[in-house]
């Protein structure tokens, strides 16, 4: 007799066991599928001509499973979706969103991808909701990468992505997890180009340049990989250093800073300065180069004055050594404050309202040097 039947026994009453108690029956008790046969059996009888299952009723029952076999292949396509109907485990045609048709199961099953949605994946940090609100958590085994001089850099970045037009079917059985396989792509490729770069771009102007570069590398790692997916756009959310050595690294920026600002400082006063040295180098030579000229120009003319008189003295020396003469006294003389009167038969002295005083507060013009010796009339020279 088995335990369950026991009605009694040493250890008492009801299904119990050798070691105590049965196995108490904790959730709503299973349908008895024998039970429900049974019913499903007498509700067709009552439903068949004759209360049984003749050739007419099994054929009826035949017809229509088959009736709800066959319009079992219907499915609806969303918008945003995309049907990949496969035949027996194989690709064999694509169709657009709305209501379709294939094959019955297991003849042929229905896929549906969605293909226009843009997908996220963030690396480096994770949103958690909590009580407060969402936060962001930091994930330094993904977002700690090592620059091109050594560097050690903190970056947070986001991957946004979708299936490729017409690869739906390589986005569905050429890849087994999706998410976790762009993921690995887009840690590897952003781990490559920081590796390129010195880290003073990175914190800089040089995201957009890396964003590209790591978009165009993805792409074609998941090209090689057939993986149907369009990466549309990698976004840079936050590059630091490490958090242990932020505010030792921002010292050394700002020193770099200060650095940098007496540089262009240093560079503005040159720029500055050396033009208007060359300016004035260059009006002292002009002038130079002026004073030259004139000079060679006023040596030229007396050179030719004294040629031209030279050739009037031997044509006629005693009219030309009375005119060097007169000129001489002219120039001489002309520049002296005396007054010389007449005081011959004719003159009978200093005429009273003469104005003397006027006379000689008038202005002399200057004596021009001459180069030349000039001759009296006497034969000498002056």
């Amino acid at each position: 007799m088995p335990w369950s039947n026991q009605g009694g026994g040493p250890w008492g009453s009801g299904p119990k066991g050798p070691w105590g108690s049965g196995p108490q029956s904790s959730g709503p008790t299973p349908p008895d599928l024998e039970e429900m046969l049974r019913r499903g059996q007498d509700k067709l009888r009552t439903v068949l001509p004759g209360g049984n299952l003749g050739g007419k009723g099994i054929a009826l029952i035949t017809l229509l499973a088959v009736a709800i076999w066959g319009v079992s292949g219907f499915f609806k396509v969303e918008p945003d979706e995309l049907g990949v109907v496969m035949r027996f485990g194989k690709y064999v045609r694509e169709t657009p969103p709305g209501l379709n048709y294939h094959l019955p199961y297991p003849i042929e099953t229905a896929l549906t991808p969605k293909v226009t949605r843009v997908n996220r994946i963030d690396i480096g940090m994770r949103v958690e909701d909590t009580r407060r609100g969402t936060t962001m958590r930091d994930v330094p085994e993904e977002s700690l990468m090592l620059t091109g001089d050594e560097n050690i850099v903190d970056v947070d970045f986001a991957v946004f992505w979708l299936v490729k037009a017409g690869g739906a079917a390589d986005y569905l059985f050429n890849i087994q997890q999706p998410e976790g396989t762009v993921k690995a792509v887009a840690e590897s490729a952003m781990r490559e180009v920081i590796g390129r770069q010195p880290i003073q771009p990175i914190l800089t102007g040089a995201r957009t340049t890396i964003e590209t570069g790591v978009q165009e590398l993805m792409q074609k790692t998941l090209d090689e990989y057939g993986a149907g997916i369009q990466v549309s756009q990698v976004q840079m959310q936050k590059v630091d250093p490490p958090t242990q050595v932020i505010d030792s690294f921002r010292d050394v920026q700002a020193a770099r800073s200060d650095l940098e600002r007496a540089q262009n400082e240093a560079q503005t006063y040159a720029n500055r300065v050396i033009p208007e040295a060359r300016g004035q180098a260059a009006r002292i030579l002009q002038a130079a180069e002026g004073y030259r000229l004139q000079t060679v120009a006023e040596a030229k003319g007396q050179t030719s004055r004294f040629t031209q008189i030279l050739d009037q003295y031997k044509l006629a020396p005693e009219v030309t050594r009375e005119r060097m003469y007169l000129e001489t006294m002219e120039r001489v003389l002309g520049g002296m404050d005396k007054i010389i009167l007449d005081s011959g038969q004719a003159g009978s002295g200093v005429v009273p309202f003469l104005p003397l005083n006027e006379m000689t507060r008038r202005t002399a013009p200057p004596v021009q040097p001459q180069i030349q010796s000039t001759p009296t009339p006497m034969g000498g020279t002056r």
